[in-house]
């Protein structure tokens, strides 16, 4: 038994060699895609010679939430009733900020709230992945690696406008930053200075990581006039081949098609175009997607993080807080 233990973790260690040994060499070849890039050699040169090949990231990777668990399991412990108090708390703590928010970029003040107590519990939990090391290996593990290095590259960039330190610049596995977990092309894109300390400061800057992750949905198109969406209960009869969010109907006609509030009572009387998706089968919770979600869906492509920001954001508006 022992010699068969000393086998398996002799053959461990032999495997990891082998896939640092080709991480070093894959590492050679981002380097010179940065020099190609113009990206300046002194940043990218001392980023890169620090990374190191992360299997945990890649392990994470293959074991997300919901290929593990139903949504009646995922919303409890993604959304805990601590965590609705607290988003609650902090809503009403920062609301002159978001107020100003709102106006600026159209965006209700409970979905950016909701969206940084799912993203990172408030700022409280960013991620220790350094973004370098991660990125690197994720591209290095191949399944995306087009996007993964198109990542690293823009990480770079920010390491080379000097938001932040190769040091500090810290995320999930997936290289994700900040209060609010901007991927570094959404950083780019998106991040502002909310402050006007003269800094995107997505890490340190609660204003700055709000702000711009309004300003994300708004660039998406989110509109203040709607609601993300419903959770609500499928009749019998309803045909499934309506299911999806490349399928929408109104409301009204999924009113006529028996489609009811969680409640019971009747759909609202809005003129509204809406999908019915049901990530665990019409089984388990079946929402309405309004266009909102579909905003959300650009965010993370990941329908329990949608149902789980909705739910959150919900949980913030009712009762009011103020």
């Amino acid at each position: 038994m022992i010699k068969r233990f000393l086998l398996l973790a002799g053959c461990s260690f032999c495997l990891n060699l082998s896939a640092n040994a080709d991480f070093q060499a894959y590492i050679e070849t981002l380097q010179q895609r940065a020099d190609e890039a113009g990206i300046s050699q002194e940043i990218s040169r001392a980023a890169l010679a620090q990374a190191e090949y992360v299997p945990r990231a890649i392990s994470a990777d293959r074991n997300q939430p919901e290929k593990k668990l139903t949504l009646d399991e995922y919303i409890p412990r993604a959304v805990p009733k601590w965590k609705v108090q607290q988003a609650r708390a902090l809503y009403k703590k920062h609301y002159p900020a978001l107020e100003q928010i709102a106006e600026k970029y159209q965006v209700q003040p409970r979905f950016v709230v909701a969206l940084w107590g799912v993203e990172s519990n408030f700022g409280r939990y960013m991620g220790n992945y350094n973004v370098v090391s991660a990125l690197s290996t994720m591209a290095f593990e191949g399944r995306r690696e087009e996007f993964f290095s198109n990542q690293l590259m823009d990480a770079l960039k920010i390491l080379e406008q000097q938001h932040i330190s190769i040091e500090n610049m810290k995320g999930s596995w997936a290289g994700a930053m900040g209060q609010v977990q901007f991927m570094p092309s959404s950083f780019l894109a998106y991040a502002v200075d909310q402050s006007g300390d003269g800094k995107q400061d997505i890490w340190g800057n609660t204003d700055d990581a709000l702000a711009s992750a309004a300003n994300y949905l708004h660039s998406h198109g989110w509109n203040d006039d709607q609601t993300w969406g419903r959770q609500v209960r499928l009749p019998e009869s309803f045909d499934q081949n309506l299911l999806g969010l490349d399928k929408q109907l109104s409301l009204s006609d999924l009113q006529d098609l028996g489609v009811r509030r969680m409640d019971g009572n009747d759909l609202p009387q809005r003129d509204l175009m809406a999908s019915v998706v049901a990530p665990d089968g019409i089984e388990g919770r079946v929402y309405l997607a309004y266009d909102n979600y579909r905003t959300l869906m650009r965010w993370n492509r990941s329908y329990y993080f949608v149902s789980a920001v909705g739910y959150l954001s919900d949980a913030i508006a009712y009762p009011p807080v103020m």
